[in-house]
């Protein structure tokens, strides 16, 4: 049985090394009395004392594939999904599992988006509705392990937007880290917002386009991301950074860069796209209408597209550059121009059914004959 005994900060960061966790962060509850109530930690944890944060580092060659132009899968497999949900949380638990062997409560939290939490109904009179959710870069702007980037994106002091975060309140009270000012790591170069293809992240000189939030005293402030392009690039509803997309609707010209679509109806939109099923043709390996998207996830439950080629990329390499971050390379990240594909069909095609006519000419020639005239990619019929 395990004993009650005293446990330090020092004591959670020495097991948190050992478990292989990158940095921790410690901040007294006390930071977060401003919080919304359905984003605040003592909403989840009333008698919450701590607040300890977890940061596992994303390695930089998991970028190395879409910066090619060769290979997505990694993306979303260790630089995203399963970073989140196993990887992480794995070691999240086993610190948890540290703490409540010395008699203090430990709650690990998911970092879950709190932007859609609060609608379902109470399970009881006074009571809030489900889910609570904490805004885990706000906890870790507060944890002293580094700053939210003006792209809205964690900046961590070692590693900077290349993180995912955990987070574990505890009624422990623990010795808490130094909040770091906005500015510390961020460098205000711009490139995150001159290099997102979605066009989603404001100009920094943009005073007007910052949010502001204050934590253990401190002004907390990053740009105001227009999320609805954010998600539709991020999730492959881009043709400018998306081959799948482009191959499944080679006609397709939609204005990401101007879109005032929300983040709601992005997702709405992406999401059943990703699954969805159509009538397919010889060139399709399955009846998904986007192939890759379908098959990543059936294999991972979650598809990231994009790769985050301004705010982790382009920025990553601004602050190795600099040297705002402790973990630097031999080599550059960066070792040709960055791809970008055009929003504008290559060829606009004319007819009904490029897809089944593609499909006949190949297969019959000439069975066409007389229907109408058609052209793609330069042939006629």
């Amino acid at each position: 049985m395990s004993a009650i005994t005293k446990i330090t900060s020092q004591m959670i960061k020495a097991r948190a090394k050992e478990l292989g966790i990158d940095d921790v962060g410690i901040a007294s509850i006390d930071a977060f009395d401003g919080a919304p109530i359905l984003m605040a930690p003592k909403s989840y944890f009333p008698e919450a004392k701590s607040v300890i944060v977890i940061v596992m580092r994303i390695p930089r060659g998991s970028y190395r594939g879409i910066e090619e132009g060769t290979h997505w899968h990694n993306y979303t497999y260790y630089s995203y999904n399963k970073l989140n949900t196993i990887f992480r949380p794995r070691l999240t638990y086993q610190l948890s599992t540290f703490i409540e062997d010395h008699g203090w409560e430990a709650c690990p939290c998911f970092p879950a988006v709190p932007e859609r939490n609060g609608i379902k109904e109470p399970v009881a009179e006074g009571k809030l509705s489900p889910d609570i959710v904490i805004n885990i870069r706000v906890m870790a702007a507060g944890s002293g392990v580094g700053e939210i980037g003006h792209s809205k994106v964690f900046l961590s002091r070692k590693y900077g937007p290349r993180v995912r975060l955990g987070l574990i309140l505890t009624d422990a009270e623990l010795e808490p880290d130094e909040i770091y000012s906005t500015g510390t790591i961020c460098n205000g170069c711009g490139r995150c917002a001159k290099e997102c293809p979605g066009n989603a992240i404001p100009a920094f000189k943009d005073q007007d386009k910052k949010l502001h939030v204050t934590v253990g005293g401190k002004d907390i402030y990053w740009g105001d991301v227009q999320m609805g392009r954010c998600t539709l690039t991020h999730h492959g509803f881009n043709n400018k950074i998306s081959p799948f997309h482009k191959k499944a609707f080679p006609n397709m010209k939609f204005d990401v860069d101007n879109s005032v679509m929300t983040e709601e109806e992005a997702y709405r939109l992406c999401y059943p796209m990703a699954t969805a099923k159509w009538m397919t043709y010889d060139d399709a390996v399955t009846d998904n209408i986007i192939e890759y998207y379908g098959y990543i996830m059936k294999q991972v439950g979650y598809f990231a597209v994009c790769g985050a080629r301004g705010c982790i990329r382009a920025c990553m390499d601004s602050l190795e550059k600099s040297k705002r971050i402790e973990n630097l390379f031999h080599n550059k990240f960066y070792r040709k121009p960055s791809w970008m594909m055009t929003n504008e069909p290559e060829e606009v095609e004319e007819g009904v059914n490029q897809f089944r006519d593609r499909y006949l000419d190949n297969k019959y020639p000439g069975v066409r004959e007389n229907e109408y005239k058609y052209k793609y990619k330069g042939k006629h019929s």
